[in-house]
């Protein structure tokens, strides 16, 4: 069984090294450099193919002539795709004359498209998974070969999620490798009717508003901390980040984004349904600190409230 590959990020890095691992030919790996600015928390696609004497590229645009050349080179029975990110135009598909396939990371036909680990969360699932899926032209569309179920823990962030939803993959692969090179892999249509899509995120998709429930903020907060961008909100004008919080009752009558201290010296804001209170925090840019430290430092007086906006902070200093 020959293949190609086209990986990056953890769940790349995993699956690249289970198939080397099950003694697969892996012909070509094709990856992305790394985006500056980026963490680099996961493992490395192009060392683990190099340390494994894989041929790898990292191109631009894989569906470029020379890139789709370095493909049809390879001369691979499949193409693997895992985390990779972008979309694979039908030359590059054609490749491989017995399929190009698809790891994606949500329980197809739920959650198509970007940033399925990071929707879930904010979504508040309890359960997401791993499918392995024939690519066509439309994203997350074609044929399922197999799926396998992970459980959201409440706890979970996008990092541990990722990191179990890796592991899913692997075992994924070790199941129906062996049935993909035999031929006697299943090949199911995906129900359409009950498919969702989501788009990517952006760093500016963390902002809060506290006019959602309590639930709702922590979901949104577990979704995109560290190494993600992180939820965010404007105190005193300044650009606070909300790395870590936890969902509780609110105390008395008071208006989304107004903050007051428990016994603790622990802030809690207010919220359209409860509040929460802000366990880690910490300024854009600057380390992270413990949230009662934040307002001890800041000097937090209770009746103070974030905005809503960043747009009202400023009004609301002008006025």
């Amino acid at each position: 069984m020959r293949v190609a590959v086209c990986a990056y990020s953890e769940v790349g890095h995993v699956c690249l090294g289970t198939l080397l691992e099950l003694g697969v030919d892996v012909a070509l790996v094709v990856t992305h450099r790394d985006a500056p600015g980026e963490k680099q928390w996961f493992g490395s696609v192009r060392e683990r193919a190099q340390a494994a004497g894989v041929p790898v590229i990292a191109p631009d645009d894989v569906n470029a002539p020379e890139p789709l050349a370095a493909l049809a080179a390879a001369r691979p029975d499949f193409l693997f795709s895992f985390y990779f990110r972008q979309m694979l135009g039908r030359p590059a598909l054609a490749v491989a004359p017995r399929g190009a396939l698809n790891l994606h990371g949500s329980l197809l036909p739920r959650y198509r498209g970007r940033a399925p680990v990071n929707w879930a969360l904010a979504r508040g699932e309890a359960r997401t998974g791993v499918t392995l899926h024939y690519m066509d032209e439309k994203p997350d569309h074609g044929d399922i070969v197999a799926r396998r179920a992970v459980a959201i823990e409440r706890d979970d962030t996008a990092l541990s999620l990722t990191r179990k939803l890796a592991a899913a993959g692997s075992a994924l692969l070790r199941e129906v490798v062996p049935a993909l090179d035999a031929g006697t892999a299943p090949r199911v249509p995906q129900d359409h009717a009950r498919a969702s899509y989501f788009g990517g995120r952006r760093p500016e998709d963390g902002r809060i508003d506290w006019r959602l429930g309590a639930e709702s903020i922590r979901n949104l907060v577990r979704a995109v901390t560290d190494p993600w961008p992180g939820a965010f909100s404007w105190f005193r004008d300044e650009k606070l980040m909300i790395w870590w919080a936890e969902a509780g009752a609110l105390a008395g009558p008071r208006a989304p984004g107004e903050i007051w201290l428990d016994d603790a010296g622990t802030p809690r804001v207010a919220t359209g349904a409860g509040a929460l209170a802000l366990s880690r925090v910490g300024r854009e840019g600057q380390t992270a600190q413990d949230g009662a430290a934040w307002a001890r430092a800041e000097r937090v007086r209770p009746g103070e409230r974030f905005a809503l906006s960043h747009g009202e902070t400023r009004r609301a200093r002008a006025s």
